[in-house]
Formats: C-alpha cells, sequence, structure tokens
C-alpha cells in the first residue's frame, strides 16, 4: 500500500475577508451621495391651493421657502391656533424676515444672488393679512422675486 495518506477531517475552507471593508465603504459611500437631508421640519400645517399652470423651479438652492399656516397638533398647547410664519425650523414674525434672507444670501455665490426667489408655502385656509404682512416685509428687504407653491390640480375632476 501506499505510504502518503491523505488527511481527513471535518475542517471547512475559511471564508476570506479581506473584501469586506471595500464593500463596506463602497456602501457608505453610496448611501452618502444618495441620501437628502430633510432641510426643515413642518411646524405648521400647510395645505396648498391647487392650481393648473404650474411651473417647476429649476435651482432649489436659489429657493427660500416661508411657510405660512397654523401650527400643528405638536405645537398649539405653546403657540395657539392663530397661523403663524415658518422661517427654517422656528416660528418668527414678519420683522425676522430680512435677516432670514441675508443669511441666505451669504451661502449663495455672487453671480446667483440676483436669481434668488421666495417661495410661499401658504395654507389654504390661511386668511390674507399675514400673507400681506409677510409680501410688504419682503418687499422691504428688497426681495421682489415671490412664488407661491400650490398642487397640481387632477384634470380627471
Amino acid at each position: 500500500m501506499s505510504k502518503f495518506h491523505k488527511k481527513q477531517g471535518n475542517a471547512n475552507p475559511t471564508i476570506s475577508t479581506a473584501s469586506l471593508p471595500d464593500i463596506v465603504f463602497m456602501l457608505l459611500f453610496f448611501f452618502m451621495v444618495v441620501t437628502k437631508m430633510r432641510d426643515t421640519e413642518l411646524k405648521v400645517a400647510v395645505n396648498t391651493p391647487q392650481a393648473s399652470e404650474l411651473t417647476k423651479l429649476e435651482k432649489k438652492s436659489l429657493v427660500n421657502f416661508i411657510f405660512i399656516g397654523r401650527p400643528t397638533l405638536k405645537f398649539q398647547d405653546e403657540y395657539g391656533t392663530k397661523p403663524r410664519i415658518q422661517l427654517g425650523d422656528k416660528f418668527s414674525t414678519p420683522e425676522d424676515i430680512p435677516l432670514f434672507l441675508e443669511k441666505h444670501k451669504v451661502t449663495v455665490s455672487e453671480g446667483f444672488k440676483d436669481r434668488i426667489i421666495t417661495s410661499l408655502k401658504v395654507d389654504g385656509n390661511v386668511t390674507m393679512g399675514i400673507v400681506s404682512d409677510v409680501k410688504t416685509s419682503l418687499r422691504k428687504a428688497g426681495q421682489i422675486k415671490i412664488n407661491y407653491s400650490a398642487k397640481k390640480r387632477d384634470r380627471t375632476k
């Protein structure tokens, strides 16, 4: 018979983990590129009106959003049920709008400062008094490009 015998055992071959860090970093990089962080937490209830003729804003980085509506249930105990203005993540008054606009202008490059648009997302049940105050404050701050946000109307109705 032969002098050399194969070793027979129950040893399974080990799985190589050398490429595991590469896979983890590729997944991390993918999710960092694809994920969009939410800009603001909406503290007011905004149900925008419907419209049929809409145009889409091209550069979202040039748009300031001002939300006007009644505080959500979470904030009604503290702020009441009267319509409020939300700038960024906090409730504000029309007097705070010029500072809000200046903070946004600092983040925009010099060539695009004349293209900044302020978009008003106004609840359909809010009276025009608070909207007029906001528009007056925008005019005094030199912001004349204003956009009203709306939802697309269903053509089936």
